[in-house]
C-alpha cells in the first residue's frame, strides 16, 4: 500500500441524515459493503490479469459472506474495543433478509465486517479503514486454497 492513495474525507459530500452513532448498523453495513467492494475492485485492477471474467470471479472470492466472515475472524485480534463493539452491533443487527449463499452465522459476521468498514468510512478514519481492508485482502489472497 503506498501513501499516495490516502483519502482524507468521504468520497462524496453527502452527509448522513443522522449523527453516525444514531445510524443503524444495517445502514453502516450497506455503505461498508459498497466501500469494501470498490477497494476489492481497485485491488483487482492493480493485478496484471484484467480479463473481466477473471476479475469478477476473483473479486467474488473476497466479497462473499463466507470470505468476509473469515476476514472478521482474522481481524478480531487487532481490532480496538470500539471497533469490536461496532462489529458486535453489526453482527447482532436484524437485517430481515435471508442469505442465499451463506449460512446465517457467516452472513451475520459478514454484516459485522461491513458495518465496521462503514463506520470507519463515515467517521473519517480513512487510514485505519485502509489498513484493515489492506490486511483483509492480503489475508484472503495469501491463504492456502
Amino acid at each position: 500500500m503506498n501513501g499516495d492513495s490516502k483519502i482524507d474525507s468521504p468520497w462524496f459530500p453527502y452527509e448522513p441524515s443522522k449523527p453516525i452513532k444514531l445510524l443503524s448498523p444495517i445502514v453502516l453495513a450497506y455503505v461498508g459493503d459498497a466501500v469494501y467492494e470498490v477497494a476489492v475492485r481497485q485491488y483487482m485492477v492493480s493485478l496484471p490479469n484484467l480479463r473481466p471474467n477473471h476479475l469478477h470471479r476473483s473479486a467474488t472470492g473476497l466479497v462473499s459472506a463466507k470470505a468476509q466472515s473469515k476476514i472478521l475472524s482474522f481481524l478480531e485480534p487487532i481490532l480496538t474495543e470500539e471497533e469490536k463493539d461496532i462489529a458486535r452491533q453489526g453482527r447482532n443487527a436484524k437485517s430481515g433478509s435471508v442469505p442465499k449463499n451463506a449460512d446465517v452465522l457467516e452472513y451475520r459476521h459478514a454484516t459485522a465486517f461491513e458495518c465496521l468498514i462503514g463506520y470507519l468510512y463515515y467517521t473519517g478514519q480513512q487510514a485505519r479503514m485502509q489498513e484493515l481492508v489492506h490486511n483483509s485482502i492480503e489475508f484472503m489472497m495469501n491463504r492456502p486454497s
